[in-house]
């Protein structure tokens, strides 16, 4: 199975007047077939996390380091990372203009299983993963994302989740925005896709980041780390979770204010 490791890692953030420290020694381990919930107050580092480790270039990494099965991940190109295993569900999905949605998932397949899949078989196969997850089959003939719902987009992603297969999935707040039978649907498409990865062998690693506890009671976590400050400053179980939502993130901020 495979494993992420995450050690040490610092970010920086470019702005228009100087780099801006944002992560500040981030430390942690997924494994396959593990689901570990971040959480976190706003502007505690968690988004610049999912994208320092899909290789967005505003983010800048000035020390640490990053390892999927023992391979350099900072090494790597955006591309590279995706091809390795890396994917990231986006907090909000681009719109991609003049691009059919078919023809984005065809490509990006092409692409991670290094050749075409057959036609017959990719029909199939995309066919019953939108049924899954009951998107329209005339979606695939849209622009990506273009004049999706916030929903939809959502979907979307967890589409190409479960087409691409990969390794570890960081899922940044993929429930922000969803009406309840909307996030039914998300999970549901998570939850089947770790089930069949387990199944095939090659169980997936879930980074889930969100702010609140309602996603959890659809995914379940194996572990909760609670972000503040740029860095994990506690860990648990389920329970964890719980205590956030009763009680919020107090007794958290200042440890993260004080790193």
């Amino acid at each position: 199975m495979a494993t992420l490791e995450i050690r040490d890692l610092h970010v920086n953030v470019l702005t228009d007047d100087a780099p801006k420290e944002i992560l500040r020694g981030v430390d942690l381990t997924i494994a396959g077939n593990e689901t570990h919930a971040i959480m976190g107050p706003n502007g505690s580092g968690k988004s610049t996390l999912a994208y320092s480790l899909a290789g967005h270039p505003k983010y800048q990494v000035t020390s640490g380091t990053v390892t999927l099965d023992g391979e350099d991940v900072l090494a790597m190109t955006v591309d590279e990372r995706a091809r390795a295993g890396l994917f990231l569900a986006m907090q909000y999905p681009v719109e991609v203009p003049g691009v059919s949605t078919s023809n984005f998932l065809r490509t990006a397949a092409t692409a991670v299983r290094g050749q075409a899949p057959a036609i017959r078989t990719w029909v199939k196969e995309v066919n019953a993963a939108m049924a899954d997850l009951e998107i329209d089959p005339v979606f695939s003939e849209r622009s990506v994302n273009e004049g999706f719902s916030g929903g939809e987009k959502k979907r979307h992603e967890i589409l190409q989740l479960a087409l691409l297969k990969p390794k570890i999935a960081v899922l940044d707040e993929t429930d922000s925005g969803l009406d309840v039978d909307a996030l039914r649907i998300v999970s549901d498409g998570v939850n089947r896709y770790k089930a069949a990865s387990a199944e095939a062998g090659e169980a997936v690693g879930i980074m889930l980041i969100t702010h609140y506890t309602r996603i959890l009671r659809y995914i379940t976590p194996d572990r909760v780390h609670v972000f503040a400050g740029g860095r994990v400053v506690e860990s648990g179980g389920p329970e964890l979770a719980e205590e956030l939502e009763t009680n919020g993130y107090v007794r958290f901020t200042g440890v993260g204010a004080g790193a």
